[in-house]
């Protein structure tokens, strides 16, 4: 049986959600790169609460979106295959515009390559079932940390401060031992977002009860893995344990880049931001629910108002390489350099998106994935 399509209206207010979304978590990103860490009054929480958790978020919409653009691919191999190829060409283009913008001198921890290989690691489930992919997701997110922190013991693997360039490549091994395990978004753990993102575009966003459904399951998701990690350290003994290693919050051991130390397994119990750790990630895929949810439930009237801030999160990637560029050619952090990189991109991007609709850097992907998935399946000639 085939199900019906959605109606104009549904679909329209799903993806200006989503967007919305999006852009939440660009500003939110824009924010950790720009704004003092240490800043006092609001710059210093808008910090705190972005750090982390607006990436996460980007990184559980890229899921959603995957989720969206297949979810009318026919089931047929030959279909499917194509979809994956179109996917898996998006990857790569998308990991080597990451390595390259490493070069332009930005002091940003660059998150594309690890984004462009995450989607080729969902392929293979990208038509499972929405409580399937959930399961995978929520698994995921606990085992790929706890194995990252064993292989990274066992082989004595430092964390990878140094961001690749496209100059790595020809050290294929080392680039992807940190892509996978070392480096500032380790695949093995942050894979788990995408399949979240697939678990929910496959439940399903339209109607109220599906954003009350992802509003709530992130508030306990968000708070539980909070807490837990709470009750691990404090009655749990394990900040008494790192501090015999000499590790406490606020010492330089307690700034996360990627990953924890291996020197004990305590540090698998923080849900600091950027840890990688199990409890932070599903902290922040909590916030992620939230902040999806929360857009999704927005009235229409609402969404009218605020269409140009979908249109800035509806071309992240354009966006976001604009704001990496921008900021090497002129760093600095303070709350107005953040306000004139979102002020600026929202503007830009509502130009261009009443000018030529899509954004430059996604048109050009989608016509790439296009034409590889017309490689594997032509089109039938009219």
């Amino acid at each position: 049986m085939v199900a019906p399509s959605p109606s104009p209206t549904a679909t329209s207010t799903r993806v200006v959600g989503v967007d919305l979304a999006r852009a939440v978590a660009i500003a939110g990103m824009m924010a950790a790169h720009v704004l003092p860490e240490d800043a006092p009054g609001l710059p210093g929480a808008l910090y705190d609460l972005a750090d982390g958790r607006a990436s996460g978020l980007f990184a559980v919409l890229a899921g959603v979106s995957l989720g969206l653009s297949t979810r009318r691919t026919p089931p047929v191999a030959r279909s499917r295959t194509a979809a994956r190829a179109g996917i898996a060409v998006r990857g790569l283009l998308v990991a080597l515009l990451g390595l390259a913008l490493v070069s332009a001198g930005s002091r940003i921890a660059i998150i594309l390559p690890y984004y462009g290989v995450a989607f080729v690691v969902v392929l293979p489930v990208l038509w499972w079932p929405a409580r399937r992919l959930a399961v995978l997701a929520g698994t995921w997110m606990v085992a790929g940390p706890l194995v990252g922190f064993a292989l990274r013991g066992a082989y004595a693997l430092d964390p990878t401060y140094q961001q690749p360039t496209l100059l790595d490549l020809a050290h294929p091994v080392g680039l992807l031992r940190t892509l996978l395990l070392t480096g500032y978004y380790p695949v093995i753990g942050w894979t788990g977002y995408l399949l979240l993102g697939l678990a929910v575009a496959r439940a399903g966003l339209a109607g109220a009860r599906a954003a009350l459904r992802l509003l709530g399951t992130g508030l306990v998701l968000a708070a539980g893995a909070w807490a837990v990690s709470a009750l691990l350290l404090g009655p749990g003994g394990g900040l008494a344990r790192l501090a015999e290693l000499g590790v406490a919050p606020g010492t330089p051991w307690w700034t996360f880049h990627g990953t924890v130390p291996t020197a004990s397994p305590w540090f698998l119990a923080v849900a600091e931001p950027h840890s990688g750790a199990p409890l932070d990630l599903l902290h922040t895929s909590g916030t992620a629910l939230v902040v999806l949810g929360a857009a999704l439930l927005l009235p229409a009237a609402a969404t009218r108002f605020l269409r140009p801030v979908a249109a800035f999160g509806s071309m992240p990637l354009s966006v976001y390489t604009g704001h990496v560029l921008a900021l090497a050619a002129h760093p600095g952090d303070s709350p107005a350099l953040l306000a004139g990189h979102v002020l600026v991109g929202v503007a830009l991007a509502t130009g261009w998106h009443l000018a030529a609709g899509r954004g430059p850097l996604e048109g050009a992907l989608s016509s790439a994935a296009r034409g590889a998935a017309g490689l594997v399946a032509p089109a039938a000639p009219r």
